[in-house]
């Protein structure tokens, strides 16, 4: 009886092994082409970094030395507004001038320079869509510098086209205005030092 049972065993295992062995086989086959055809990109977590500085050294050769020193110290740069007719809400304050402030990966901040009133914010996108994985985000300088460059080329295209909002819709306007007074003792003490450098040579005698 056992031995039957056993021969009766085999039997089936050498008729399913003949049925499944090959279709095993084949897509034992096909997942390995699949395989090889797929590309493997090797993430690089050096990457960011080189890209980040290689836009930096690309802001710094394109902005004044001025935006270069504001953006490496404070984080952001302004860029004073072109439009003869104001800006919005800058054309109903007697000519006030205005100016931006620019973030890396922020909204474009428009605010009248001598009030500090915070005018609006406008959302625009540069997506990098060169790069094989990850996010699509230009490195901070590389979108700070496309801001840059729309704004002093383009600015009334930039604002026509830009999504519009008003202060607070992205930014902090409490943090705006720290940024704000940040940039004010930031200017006062480059003219500080700026007549320090200038003052002992009109003050000698020698010269």
């Amino acid at each position: 009886m056992l031995l039957a049972l056993a021969a009766t065993a085999l039997v089936a295992i050498a008729l399913l092994s003949d049925l499944v062995l090959p279709r095993l086989e084949e897509a034992w086959r096909r997942l390995r082409a699949r395989r090889q055809r797929a590309p493997t990109i090797v993430y690089d977590p050096g990457r960011e970094l080189r890209a980040e500085q290689r836009a930096r050294e690309l802001l710094r050769s394109c902005v004044n030395d001025e935006e270069w020193a504001m953006y490496r110290d404070l984080g952001f740069i302004r860029v004073w507004g072109g439009q003869t007719e104001g800006l919005g809400a800058a054309a109903d304050s007697g000519g006030a001038p205005y100016a931006y402030l620019i973030y890396p990966h922020r909204p474009i901040l428009a605010y009248l320079a001598q009030t500090r009133r915070l005018l609006g914010e406008y959302c625009i996108a540069f997506p990098d869509e060169t790069r094989p994985y990850g996010s699509a985000r230009l490195p901070d300088s590389d979108d700070v510098l496309a801001k840059w460059m729309a704004l002093t080329g383009e600015e009334r295209r930039l604002i026509e086209t830009a999504n519009m909002h008003l202060p607070g819709r992205q930014l902090d306007p409490d943090q705006v205005r720290r940024d704000l007074w940040r940039l004010a003792q930031w200017e006062r003490r480059r003219l500080r030092e700026s007549a320090y450098r200038v003052a002992p040579t009109e003050a000698d005698p020698a010269q």
